[in-house]
C-alpha cells in the first residue's frame, strides 16, 4: 500500500478489530470496504478531471490554430488588394508595398502573441 491515509486506515480497522473481538469483525470490514470505496472514487475524479483538463487543452489548441488559420488566409486575400491601392497611391511603390505589408505581418504577430499569453 503507497497510500499512507490508506495504510493509516487499515491499521486503524485492525486495531478496532483486536479491540472489539471477532463478534464486530463484518461491522469493522464493512467500514474499511466503505473507507476504501471512497478513496476509489476520488482517485477515480481525480483521473477523469485530469482527462477532462487534457482533452480541454487539445480543443483549445485546435481552436486556436483554426484562428490563426483563418487570419493567415484573411490576410493573404486582404494582402492584394491592399498590395494594388498601396503600389499605386504611394511613391515610390516598394515603399507601399513595405508598409501595407508590414502592417499585415504585425497583425498576424499580434494574434500569435495574444494567444501565447492566454496559455
Amino acid at each position: 500500500m503507497a497510500d499512507p491515509q490508506m495504510r493509516r486506515d487499515v491499521e486503524a480497522a485492525l486495531a478496532a478489530r483486536r479491540e472489539l473481538g471477532p463478534e464486530y469483525d463484518d461491522q469493522v470490514a464493512a467500514g474499511l470496504a466503505d473507507r476504501i470505496d471512497e478513496l476509489v472514487a476520488v482517485r477515480i475524479a481525480d483521473q477523469r478531471g485530469e482527462v477532462s483538463e487534457r482533452r480541454a487543452d487539445r480543443e483549445d489548441e485546435r481552436s486556436s490554430r483554426t484562428q490563426r488559420f483563418v487570419l493567415g488566409i484573411i490576410s493573404i486575400g486582404g494582402g492584394i488588394p491592399i498590395s494594388g491601392i498601396a503600389a499605386t497611391q504611394v511613391e515610390p511603390g516598394g515603399l507601399g508595398l513595405a508598409i501595407a505589408w508590414a502592417g499585415i505581418v504585425g497583425v498576424n504577430v499580434a494574434a500569435v502573441w495574444g494567444a501565447r499569453r492566454r496559455r
